[in-house]
């Protein structure tokens, strides 16, 4: 192993990946076997256009996520289009514990790099496969990106305002869910292995990752059919939503505090904390069903109260009542959050170049095998000496011979 990615405390250390992933889903699911001590070494090529998972022809290295999802990886390059890139993809499969790609369908199997191919010469291994869709099925080879697998799964159309256009998430929300995903098949993928000795092929559906998230929507339409709740209810729950539940602007521009009040005795909770105003013993907000019968004149009051004071404050005084609240953050407040920072969320690593970027740490904090990020993205083709001479042991006329053919581009 790379001396470089020895560290003691590391679940998955000794595990090798072979990464040939890209843009988002798939480099964050092998950033999180990263992070857990995995030597993943990521194939990177100037031919193929990576956008934000690695270099691409017609932008500077390094830019966008590529600092972040590829953190703590090695780096080589292969030209995939020339037999000499193909066979040594061939040789690192022979000796890595996983595979990994988020290709369509037809990518692997033109170089020789399906599964049935990579096990006749590693039986054990195990391959992760991603894409939108899965390996099979009616959809297996459509086209999808993050967009459109939330709208195929629900989420845009559930998200937003009863009275306005479908929204959806302002990210790729599906693309981390199916990174999530994959990283989990892995594991579990390891865990059997290690009982039995036995690889296996992971076909890891993004569609089907994102509409594992939407039980409540499915449970409602089993049961009620037609009446189910299947449109935008905006910041309130479409299922015991409670009252008042949503988020309420506050004091200053564009600020806002999401409150959530449920039960009898967090109403009269929420009433103290703020001064037990008149409204608040109103018979129509006496009991949970009346006040979510007459929701709209709660907003209106609880608004009228959260526009007095900062986000900030709302947040405070209500959580020292024991009523859930939180500020409306943005990336900046994110930035500064002083839980995610005594957390280390965010944290400071350093690049290839010595650099300090600030990218996302694991967000669940093992008491055995911490694991964590240490160093940030790789140059681009950074650990060719590595990989092709102490890993595959390849002689000078070797990589000579690759390197006049083309396969390192």
């Amino acid at each position: 192993m790379n001396a470089d990615t020895e560290q003691n405390g590391l679940a998955l250390r000794g595990t090798r990946v072979l990464d040939f992933t890209w843009i988002h889903a798939g480099p964050s699911a092998t950033r999180i076997l990263s992070d857990q001590g995995a030597e993943v070494i990521k194939v990177e090529s100037n031919n193929a256009l990576s956008v934000i998972g690695g270099p691409a022809s017609a932008t500077a290295r390094g830019l966008g996520q590529r600092h972040n999802w590829n953190a703590g990886k090695l780096s080589i390059s292969l030209n995939m289009k020339t037999p000499q890139g193909i066979d040594i993809a061939k040789r690192l499969a022979a000796v890595s514990d996983v595979v990994a790609e988020n290709f369509s369908g037809r990518v692997m199997p033109s170089w020789g790099l399906d599964y049935e191919s990579i096990r006749a010469i590693n039986p054990s291994v195990i391959m992760l496969s991603m894409s939108g869709f899965g390996r099979t099925g009616p959809w297996k080879d459509r086209v999808s990106y993050g967009q459109t697998l939330q709208a195929w799964s629900g989420f845009t159309q559930l998200t937003g305002f009863p009275d306005a256009d479908p929204s959806g998430p302002a990210s790729a929300y599906s693309d981390a869910v199916g990174g999530m995903a994959g990283a989990q098949a892995v594991m579990l993928a390891l865990i059997h292995r290690a009982r039995t000795g036995r690889g296996q092929w992971l076909d890891v559906s993004q569609f089907e990752s994102l509409s594992s998230l939407l039980e409540t929507l499915t449970l409602d339409m089993s049961v009620n059919g037609a009446s189910a709740v299947s449109t935008r209810t905006g910041n309130r729950a479409a299922h015991g939503g409670g009252a008042p539940h949503g988020a309420y602007r506050c004091k200053g521009d564009d600020r806002w505090a999401a409150i959530s009040v449920f039960t009898d005795e967090e109403w009269r909770a929420f009433a103290t904390a703020i001064g037990n105003p008149d409204w608040a013993s109103d018979a129509r907000f006496a009991s949970a069903e009346s006040r979510e019968s007459n929701v709209d004149a709660l907003d209106a009051l609880v608004e009228s109260w959260t526009m007095q004071h900062s986000a900030e404050d709302v947040m405070g005084l209500l959580q020292a009542a024991g009523v859930a609240a939180g500020v409306v953050q943005t990336g900046a407040d994110l930035s500064r959050d002083p839980q995610l920072k005594q957390r280390e969320f965010f944290r400071r690593v350093p690049d290839h170049q010595g650099e300090y970027r600030t990218i996302e740490s694991a967000p669940y904090k093992l008491s055995r095998t911490p694991g964590s990020v240490t160093r940030g993205a790789p140059a681009f083709a950074a650990d060719m000496t590595y990989v092709l001479r102490e890993l595959l042991g390849m002689t000078d006329d070797e990589v000579e011979d690759c390197a006049i053919a083309g396969a390192f581009d």
